[in-house]
């Protein structure tokens, strides 16, 4: 462990691996959050938070596994989100725009492709894979969790598969709120917690959810949740910006080593994620049985099992071209 512990020539020590990188955007210069954990010159994983707009909160889980596996991984808050500037500038919120901060992340934490893995989780895994497609030539490999490539077919899974196993008379109370612009309202939050997220967000009643998680989706800037992909976990809103994000035929073009990995009682359809992972040229998948959306909480040794043995395999094997 002494060589994962040295800090030695690092400018983030005085920091405890935390400090703030300034990114350019249309309306001027902001400042995003990282905190890294780990020396490991070879492998270098940058986490990219759901949401949109939630936090890298959920996703410290990692501390129980990673360092132990001598992973260096950087935690980072999105522009709007956590401990990151959140200007009010509905304008920033775009798919493009959060792309080409990740590379300015990318560039300022000198990351590239002996040793940069981009992990991506439900929002996160959008926006990697929308990286990858403009900037693999600076990526060793890739992870998508809990994210299919289509948003279209996620609706289409939540309309045909999830919502029909809900109690129908809370699905149109829910479906009700949501027609009449009423989803601040406490009871809409209260049937999706007992009608939906405890079956595929997170598999245990609310009050048992793990501290990060619980902070993590408290922290949801809804500025930016709402506008890109609506108000809930069910389906993305015909009106949000992702609506009809797709890039099925895409993956195909993403030569990188990636993992994939769904879960049992997901919101996605794990059987599409499953299909991702054969169309990239280089993919593996990873299956969690017991798990549902957060399944880094809810089936965590198979999830960090998976991960670890892929980033291990990444460390020791060929680099891909790309």
């Amino acid at each position: 462990m002494s060589g994962y512990l040295d800090n030695s020539g690092r400018d983030d020590v005085l920091g405890g691996g935390a400090r703030l990188i300034p990114v350019s955007t249309p309306l001027g210069s902001y400042r995003v959050w990282v905190k890294r954990t780990g020396n490991n010159p070879g492998l270098r994983v940058l986490l990219l938070h759901g949401g949109p707009g939630a936090t890298h909160e959920y996703l410290e889980a990692c501390d129980s596994y990673l360092p132990a596996a001598g992973v260096e991984y950087y935690y980072y808050d999105q522009l709007g989100s956590g401990f990151s500037d959140q200007p009010d500038e509905p304008s920033l919120w775009e798919l493009d725009r959060f792309v080409d901060e990740v590379d300015q992340v990318r560039r300022a934490l000198g990351l590239d492709r002996d040793n940069f893995v981009l992990y991506g989780h439900s929002w996160g895994g959008i926006l990697a894979i929308e990286y990858a497609l403009a900037h693999q030539q600076h990526l060793r490999g890739l992870v998508i969790s809990n994210m299919m490539a289509s948003v279209p077919d996620y609706n289409a899974y939540a309309e045909q598969v999830l919502m029909p196993e809900m109690d129908q008379a809370a699905l149109a109370e829910i479906k009700a709120l949501e027609a009449s612009g009423d989803t601040g309202n406490p009871r809409y939050m209260e049937l999706l917690n007992e009608q939906h997220y405890v079956h595929h967000v997170l598999r245990m009643p609310i009050k048992d959810w793990p501290d990060p998680a619980q902070r993590g989706l408290a922290h949801i800037n809804p500025a930016i949740y709402v506008s890109m992909q609506g108000p809930s976990e069910l389906g993305i809103s015909a009106d949000a910006k992702l609506a009809h994000w797709d890039r099925v035929a895409d993956l195909a073009s993403i030569t990188v080593p990636a993992l994939v990995i769904g879960a049992r009682y997901d919101t996605m359809d794990p059987a599409h994620m499953e299909m991702m992972a054969s169309r990239l040229p280089a993919g593996r998948y990873l299956y969690c049985p017991d798990g549902s959306h957060l399944d880094m909480y809810d089936d965590q040794r198979t999830y960090f099992a998976g991960l670890v043995a892929f980033l291990h395999g990444l460390a020791g094997g060929p680099r891909a071209s790309g």
